[in-house]
């Protein structure tokens, strides 16, 4: 193992020692409002969001609620599954680019 690969590893190790102990990472700059780990955890929530919203409207409708119409619950389930499938491939693509990368001879 090279020296740049030992001292990548063992930030990484100190990043997993102090997340695990708690405490904040003075280096850490992958977890925040902007950054690509953050975006992806957001749109996560989105997704999950979009579908307890249209399980529950399903319910309400199922329950006879008058102002639930049968329109808005198809259409709103149709959005949950567009955007679960769009989630989906997002993360079949981002898996394959990190095999890819693993798998790259350095």
């Amino acid at each position: 193992m090279s020296t740049p690969g030992i001292q990548a590893a063992l930030q990484q190790m100190q990043a997993l020692s102090t997340q695990a102990s708690g405490q904040a990472s003075p280096t850490s700059v992958a977890e925040g409002p902007g950054s690509f780990a953050g975006e992806l955890q957001a749109s996560i929530g989105r997704i999950n969001q979009m579908k307890v919203a249209a399980a529950d409207q399903a319910k309400a409708f199922q329950a006879g609620d008058p102002d639930v119409a049968l329109n808005d619950v198809m259409v709103d389930m149709q959005k949950a599954s567009v955007a679960f499938e769009m989630g989906l491939q997002t993360r079949n693509r981002l898996v394959t680019a990190y095999k890819d990368v693993m798998g790259m001879q350095i």
